[in-house]
């Protein structure tokens, strides 16, 4: 038992007679482990560009609803009063008339 962990060691495995079938394995189990990491790579690229995308989700619905916000406060009729009279514009005291035109 103990000479053959002293062969694994120093790596006879590799050189003995039958040591192509060893080597196959080897290049085998490091193709796998080459394929395992690139994979776990991409999918923790994957992880790390979803959460991106959902904080700028989050952001840009903040922002939706802020401008939401906004648009109503801008368009409430005292809001728009206060503008117009900024402007020198007054309110009118008396309702609009119809105008007709008429042809002869």
């Amino acid at each position: 038992m103990k000479q053959t962990v002293y062969d694994i060691l120093k790596g006879k495995f590799l050189i003995a007679d039958d040591a192509m079938k060893n080597w196959r394995m080897l290049l085998f189990l490091s193709f796998l482990a080459i394929v395992m990491i690139a994979s776990s790579h991409n999918a923790e690229s994957k992880v790390h560009e979803i959460a991106r995308l959902n904080n700028e989700v989050r952001e840009l619905r903040t922002q939706f609803v802020d401008g939401k916000t906004e648009l109503m406060r801008l368009k409430m009729e005292s809001s728009i009063i206060k503008k117009m009279t900024q402007k020198g514009l007054k309110r009118p005291t008396h309702p609009p008339r119809k105008i007709i035109v008429k042809n002869d």
